[in-house]
């Protein structure tokens, strides 16, 4: 296809707070934050005007739904949209409590797991076509996903048993199969449920659950662009080599605790590759499909991000993506914190820090005053968000930045 349709849901953790300790429960908070949006529409489950819906989820978590966009670029911009919305929501439930004599503070969390523990979720649509097997599909696709978080995952410190250890992945730990239609009770890596799009059983919507919340546009503008380069070398037969894996869930455990890429995995008939070789797989297909089908600008962005950050993987090399992977960037922040204060990986500063991150609010969450401070690089540009708040995606509206 031509164009492909794309979105992006994202929860968010919420949580109120008083000199560091809770002030009111997640469902108080959240029922304060969605006011104004109840009393507009009566409703915790709204379309909003720019297309997207926004709507209170399990555990009290907000959920943004991205508008259905046909361009990574769009998407990008309506997801940080998102940001802002909720941003937004959260100074005016902070301001509403304080006029009501409840001195707190209220967060809003981008990530996978809120602070009280409980996880929550990000998934990407893609519109794909209705022909085919589905099952092959996802064959080809799965050991991708896996492998995936090493050039965009979110980062994320892990309190295990054996300590603290930093994972590549907020959502690794939380997959539980590979592919079913149940999204909620299965946590699949893949959801199947078939729903047509356009013109009946032309075209379905390909659920990738296995997600992570990003804050990096650039990291969003890798893992979107990434998943549909494979996706049109997939629609189009291009021929891979078989790298189906053993045990899907376990593997996406074992990528998600190795920063270095090179731990190999078990495939199907016995092998055993990295993640690092995987992706150079991929990689290398997708560059052959793009010589031979033609790439616009945004796929020639993708290809040689891709290329550079599996280089600098491989050699170790990490400051030369830190300002574009948010697993990078995060990583190299929690261990220059950890140097000029001689703290371990487990203590409680440094899991303040690896929340912090993920804040929303652009006056105090950790990616903004990067962002504030010039250390990240973009996608898109400012204006392209402020008007994404409130307008539809567009075809063609927004130029790249930068």
């Amino acid at each position: 296809m031509d164009k492909r349709i794309l979105g992006l849901d994202s929860e968010y953790g919420v949580t109120c707070v008083f000199r560091g300790q809770p002030r009111l429960s997640p469902d108080e908070v959240a029922r304060d934050l969605f006011r104004r949006v109840v009393s507009g529409d009566r409703s915790s489950d709204v379309l909003l005007r720019n297309g997207a819906r926004l709507r209170l989820e399990v555990a009290s978590h907000p959920e943004y739904a991205t508008p259905e966009c046909d361009n990574v670029l769009d998407l990008i911009a309506h997801d940080k949209a998102a940001e802002r919305i909720l941003e937004e929501l959260g100074v005016g439930a902070q301001s509403r409590l304080r006029e009501a004599g409840i001195a707190a503070d209220v967060y809003l969390f981008k990530n996978s797991t809120d602070p009280a523990g409980k996880s929550s979720g990000c998934r990407e649509n893609y519109q794909v076509g209705a022909y085919g097997e589905f099952g092959a599909l996802a064959d080809v696709l799965i050991p991708f996903l896996v492998t995936r978080q090493l050039i965009c995952g979110t980062g994320k410190v892990l309190q295990t048993p054996r300590g603290a250890v930093f994972s590549l992945s907020q959502g690794a730990g939380h997959s539980w199969k590979g592919v079913s239609p149940a999204r909620i009770r299965s946590r699949p890596l893949i959801k199947t449920r078939s729903e047509p799009r356009v013109g009946g059983n032309v075209f379905r919507c390909l659920h990738v659950a296995v997600s992570d919340p990003n804050m990096s546009e650039t990291s969003v503008l890798l893992k979107l662009g990434a998943t549909d380069l494979v996706l049109r070398m997939i629609e189009a037969g291009a021929v891979m080599p078989d790298l189906i894996l053993d045990n899907p869930v376990r593997a996406i455990g074992e990528v998600s605790l190795d920063v270095t890429g090179r731990s190999p995995v078990r495939l199907a008939d016995g092998r055993a590759m990295s993640a690092l070789d995987i992706q150079r797989e991929y990689l290398a297909g997708a560059r052959d499909f793009a010589d031979f089908s033609g790439a616009d600008a945004v796929s020639v962005r993708v290809l040689g991000m891709w290329e550079r950050v599996l280089d600098s993987v491989e050699t170790g090399n990490l400051d030369a993506i830190a300002r574009e992977i948010d697993w990078v960037t995060k990583y190299q922040l929690i261990e220059q914190y950890r140097a000029a204060h001689a703290l371990p990986l487990s203590s409680p500063e440094i899991a303040q820090l690896d929340l912090a991150f993920h804040d929303v609010n652009r006056g105090r969450g950790g990616y903004y005053l990067l962002l504030r401070n010039g250390a990240v690089e973009r996608a898109v540009r400012d204006i392209d968000i402020f008007e994404a708040k409130t307008a539809p995606p567009a075809p063609g509206r927004y130029r790249q930045a930068g």
